[in-house]
């Protein structure tokens, strides 16, 4: 890493880039495509791949990944406890699952039974992200199938790539769900399914939702989209931890930074500065820096953070599939998806159901004692899952803060984060996981099993934009308001959660703020 100069700025590029998820790998894509120095910080560093990651201890929690220490504090409606968190170069896309499903067309003019009061708004509608969609599916490397889920928005192409063929356990499950009279799909996967000259094909393993890929042919965002950044000029540096954002004036000029191992505390400059951090990660910088006090909407940074009401039904089977082990994440249900056409469930939209892979052995070794694990593997063999995504409201009080009186080892101060689900939330989820314990009777099980989900996994919402400048901190091209050359381009911006998982939404959206700022600095304007 270049030392700081005689002024201690170590780096000036066109844009700096904070973050490589989804939101920072494909806000580069077009700006590096375009020929601009471009230098990314990633706080993490990248997870080593190969055999030892289809053991059990490579799941999240268990890989070194995972933050030894407390991330931050979270105060939810299950208690205030401290959390941990994982970072590493591509994010959490290397943990998961490879669902990367388009919202819906609706979702766009969000529901007033999901918005209420929230001022909740997209400054767009489906058709201004509809290519974008495109682009970035292509960039993943989406297999899938167009035209069988009922609820899918329009396309101009099919999925770059057909998918895998169904596992038994997914034919059970699609045929249960038929003979419902519901429509199951396939699952649009960011799989590599085919042997390629660059790339290994799946072998449909049982360590891919939530485990790194052994052989990189899950289409993360490390492997499929960095790696080639790199080659084409990106100056990509892990283990740097970005500590403020620096404005003069009402511009934003760069970032301070640390090197996670030395302890260097440093300087970056650019033309353009990016947060994609996360929903939580941005939020904390934002803050840190106190740059709410510069935005019109300054009030709402931090605020209406959302995370999906879910949880997981699994149904304990007399059958084991022939191919056991096989990874059968595949079928996915939306026929609730805009609301219960009988009225059993709280008026609007509700969500998605799909398939959840049966729990590692591994992993189950790993988490319970010897006699637990003796116990409990032959009857583990027999679950297999359905997740429920019900769609939450963003709420005001559910929001991001800071505890200036501690620190982490970056520098910055301590996060707090205060979240709690409407009650329409929890009735959403209930409804949903009715319907899929109902269909893993349908399939044969015998019993069922609920899992609440408690993570913030799918955390969206609390940089959001919108067209009212007094409401929402970001405008519709993802620009900070009040700050001149920051953006925000991650999870954090989406105004409303949809009921789907958000990953290819934070990509198509910050593929086109990349190409929003390319094209600023290519005319040499722009606010």
């Amino acid at each position: 890493m270049d030392g700081p100069d005689v002024n201690g700025i170590s780096r000036h590029a066109d844009v700096i880039v904070v973050g490589s998820g989804f939101g920072g790998a494909m806000v580069a894509w077009p700006l590096v495509h375009a020929g601009l120095d471009v230098v990314m910080f990633e706080r993490g560093t990248s997870v080593a791949r190969g055999p030892h990651n289809w053991e059990g201890t490579a799941t999240i929690m268990r890989s070194p990944s995972y933050t030894e220490g407390p991330a931050y504090t979270a105060d939810t409606d299950r208690g205030v406890a401290e959390r941990h968190a994982y970072t590493c170069v591509g994010g959490p896309s290397v943990f998961y699952g490879g669902v990367s499903l388009r919202f819906r067309e609706q979702d766009f003019t969000p529901a007033i039974e999901v918005a209420t009061d929230s001022g909740a708004r997209w400054p767009f509608g489906y058709e201004t992200l509809s290519p974008y969609y495109d682009r970035v599916e292509r960039i993943l490397g989406v297999a899938g199938r167009a035209n069988e889920d009922p609820t899918e928005p329009p396309r101009s192409t099919d999925y770059p790539f057909p998918p895998s063929e169904l596992s038994e356990v997914s034919r059970i499950m699609a045929r249960a769900a038929e003979s419902q009279g519901l429509h199951p799909f396939r699952l649009p996967l960011a799989i590599n399914y085919a042997e390629r000259e660059t790339q290994r094909a799946c072998i449909e393993c049982d360590t891919c939702d939530t485990f790194p890929c052994a052989i990189e042919a899950k289409n993360d965002i490390e492997a499929r989209v960095l790696r080639s950044l790199v080659e084409h000029g990106l100056d990509l540096r892990p283990g740097s931890a970005v500590t403020e954002v620096i404005v003069e004036g009402q511009r934003c000029v760069g970032v301070s930074y640390v090197d996670q191992s030395s302890g260097a505390r440093s300087t970056a400059t650019a033309d353009r500065i990016v947060l994609a951090g996360g929903a939580l990660g941005s939020a904390q910088l934002l803050l840190a820096s106190r740059l709410e006090e510069l935005n019109p909407a300054g009030d709402a940074v931090g605020r209406y953070l959302t995370r999906h009401c879910s949880s997981i039904s699994f149904g304990a089977f007399t059958w084991v599939p022939r191919h056991e082990g096989r990874y059968h994440k595949h079928i996915g249900l939306n026929d609730y998806y805009h609301g219960d056409p009988e009225g059993r469930a709280p008026p609007g939209p509700l969500g998605n159901i799909q398939q959840s892979q049966t729990p590692n052995l591994g992993t189950v070794r790993e988490e319970l004692s010897a006699v637990a694990a003796a116990l409990l593997g032959p009857l583990v063999r027999r679950l297999t899952g359905l997740l429920v995504i019900a769609e939450d409201r963003p709420q005001y009080t559910n929001r991001v803060t800071l505890d200036r009186s501690e620190t982490n080892a970056s520098g910055l101060p301590h996060l707090r984060v205060h979240h709690r689900y409407a009650d329409r939330d929890l009735e959403a989820r209930r409804f949903l996981g009715q319907r899929a314990r109902a269909l893993h009777r349908r399939a044969g099980a015998l019993a069922t099993y609920t899992h609440v989900i408690d993570t913030f996994s799918h955390v969206l919402g609390t940089v959001r934009m919108g067209a009212d400048p007094e409401s929402s901190p970001l405008d519709e091209a993802g620009r900070f308001r009040g700050v001149e050359h920051l953006y925000v381009a991650d999870g954090s911006a989406l105004p409303t959660a949809a009921g789907v998982n958000p990953s290819l939404t934070i990509s198509a959206n910050a593929h086109r703020v990349g190409d929003i700022i390319a094209e600023d600095l290519r005319s040499g304007h722009g606010p």
